[in-house]
Order: structure tokens, then sequence, then C-alpha cells
């Protein structure tokens, strides 16, 4: 009897468990069809949140552009040239109460990671600087030429966000 004790203690200090080579290499082979098929998720995921942070940029143009030329109503059309809305000073345009171009920006309390390009005298292109085509991740601003035209926000162009 003691020796078939001793033989049973014999064969579970032999026996070893664990995984073997084909489990190992079946699980790598799952998580690498799982990893190739969210990878492609992830990355869109990048170009969507440039498109919103943009779509956010031109929100806050429209919006300091529209309060810009609301001040400048209600201070009726003896108002001075220029408007300050939260510490930042935009001047009003041909007597329409809209913010000249070089301006908006500013006004819009936009962050460094938006930078702007002078299309001409009387518009400005802002454009996401992260964007894999900043020329294709972008929306422009046009001021007004006349006292009685608005000031208008173009609708983004995202296909290079």
């Amino acid at each position: 009897m003691k020796q078939l004790q001793q033989a049973r203690r014999h064969n579970k200090q032999n026996s070893q468990s664990g995984f073997t080579l084909i489990e190992l290499v079946v699980v790598i082979v799952i998580l690498g069809i799982l990893a190739a098929t969210a990878l492609p998720k992830f990355v869109s995921l990048q170009s969507d949140a440039r498109t919103a942070s943009l779509n956010a940029a031109k929100g806050s143009v429209s919006s300091a552009m529209n309060l810009a030329h609301a001040k400048f109503l209600v201070a009726g059309t003896a108002a001075s040239g220029t408007v300050s809305i939260e510490g930042a000073t935009a001047t009003n345009v041909q007597g329409a109460g809209y913010p000249q171009a070089s301006e908006i920006a500013t006004l819009a309390g936009l962050s460094s990671d938006y930078s702007t390009s002078l299309v001409s005298t009387t518009g400005v292109t802002v454009y996401l600087s992260s964007a894999t085509t900043t020329a294709s991740c972008s929306f422009t601003y046009t001021q007004p030429t006349t006292s009685a035209t608005p000031a208008t926000v173009s609708t983004p162009t995202t296909t290079g966000c």
C-alpha cells in the first residue's frame, strides 16, 4: 500500500499542467483576427473627431459673427466701429456690424488647434492644424462687402480631416 501511495505522489509530481503549443497558436490567431477587424474602426474615429472639431469651430465663428451683429444692432447706427465680446475686440465692417475677416478667429475664441489664412481682404479660411490635408479640412468666413449684405460662413470641407 505504501508503494502505491508513493507511486501516485511520484506521478503527480511528474505531470505538468499548462497549454499545448496548438492551444497557444489558436489563441494568437484569434487575437490577430480581432485586432485586424478593430483597427480600422479606431482609425476612422480620428477622422470623425477632427470633423466634429471643425464643425464646432464653425459654430463658434457663426455665433461670434451673430453676437457681434446683434450688439451692433442694439447699440444703434451711431455705434462705434468696434465691438467687444469677452475681452476680444473686433472692428465692424461696412456699417453692417459684422466683424472683419482678420479678427473673427480671435473673436470666436478659437484655440491654437486652428489656423487661419486670409483668402482676400474680405475672407479668411479657418482650418484644423492637425488635419491630414489642411486645405481639405476647413471653412471660410466672408465679411460683408456692403452694409446691405450679411457676413457668411461656408459649409466645412471635411474630405481631408
